[in-house]
């Protein structure tokens, strides 16, 4: 029998993530029942803008590092697979793994020079590498399709016999975007858990005493940016295959810029803050745009309202209100284990001094 100090208490936040969870895993048969069912296609496709924005979030929320680049591994990695199946006659696998590493690969190689810089010097130099790549997509249409884009027939994901899996059932698209994105998100909570992911904070947070216990903020920044353009690769990949379709529109600027609105709502430095971003402005377009063709502009004053008033984003909000944590402006207070204990201590030297 377990004694009282081994149970664990399961409050309110634990009680969202599983309903979340069993939502997420019903919503093919569910989501139907109550909506049309055009939003499984919907919430499929905020599966994929949620890991877009984690891989912001990454940069922004844990190493302190605002890029407005991000769109560039996006739609390195969609072309990849476009490429890949439509000029290369790759099948699936291979296509998806090209997407992979030529969004990741990308990263790899602007990183070396981006992450030399810090603050808005950053977020220029990440705009910068993005219109390149841009304007390189635009000018090369007879490959990439230019601003009309490259759309391609997705091959069988698996194929064997007469048992054949394809994107093109919509349920097992679902499927395989949930299991992708899930298995993405478990990385990075791993990630965010161990020495790696608290030398991001170290560095976000004060990169001059982190270097003083060892840490090299050119590499932490360095492996930050990789892991982060790897996120935004995969994004691309699953939108490519979602989509059927990649275009030099998805290298642009602005869709980076849609990514750090996602963060900031949800929650810059909360896991899946992010998501919950994408998620009610995704929703709030798909609802209003029927109606109302200057529909940006409540999704604007609904930014400007969250920023002036939940600084933290809604996951803070929830966290405070639900979690029983005050979580920090940046960081998710349960990755930082030791937080509480601090707290503590100078909640004593504070009433001793004032003894």
């Amino acid at each position: 029998m377990n004694s009282p100090a081994h149970a664990v208490a399961i409050g309110p936040m634990h009680v969202l993530a599983i309903l979340g969870a069993l939502f997420l895993l019903s919503a093919p048969w569910s989501l139907p029942l109550v909506v049309n069912e055009f939003w499984v296609t919907v919430l499929a496709e905020i599966l994929i803008w949620s890991l877009f924005a984690t891989s912001i979030n990454i940069l922004f929320g844990y190493t302190g590092l605002l890029s407005f680049g991000q769109a560039l591994y996006f739609g390195m990695g969609a072309y990849g697979v476009a490429l890949g199946i439509d000029m290369f006659g790759l099948s699936f696998w291979p296509a998806f793994l090209l997407g992979l590493v030529a969004g990741t690969l990308t990263a790899a190689i602007a990183g070396i020079l981006a992450v030399r810089l810090t603050w808005h010097y950053f977020a220029i130099i990440t705009i910068v590498f993005s219109l390149i790549f841009y304007f390189w997509a635009v000018g090369w249409k007879d490959v990439t399709g230019g601003d009309d884009g490259l759309p391609f027939s997705v091959p069988p994901v698996f194929k064997a016999g007469g048992l054949e899996l394809t994107v093109l059932d919509l349920t097992f698209q679902y499927y395989f975007i949930l299991v992708i994105v899930g298995a993405c998100y478990w990385l990075l909570r791993v990630i965010l858990k161990s020495p790696l992911g608290f030398a991001f904070m170290a560095i976000r947070e004060n990169d001059s005493r982190a270097s003083l216990i060892g840490l090299n903020p050119y590499q932490v920044r360095y492996i930050s940016f990789v892991l982060a353009g790897f996120y935004a690769g995969m994004a691309g990949v699953l939108f490519a295959v979602f989509s059927r379709y990649a275009s030099a529109g998805n290298l642009f600027w602005t869709v980076s810029g849609e990514g750090v609105i996602w963060t900031i709502v949800g929650g810059a430095g909360t896991l899946i803050g992010p998501g919950i971003g994408a998620a009610l402005l995704i929703v709030i377009r798909e609802e209003l745009s029927v109606y109302w063709e200057h529909y940006l502009l409540i999704v604007g004053v609904l930014v400007i309202v969250v920023v002036t008033f939940l600084p933290q984003g809604i996951m803070g909000l929830l966290q405070r209100r639900l979690g029983g944590t005050r979580p920090t402006a940046w960081a998710d207070t349960k990755l930082l284990p030791d937080s509480g204990r601090e707290n503590e201590d100078l909640d004593r030297e504070s009433t001793s001094s004032s003894g």
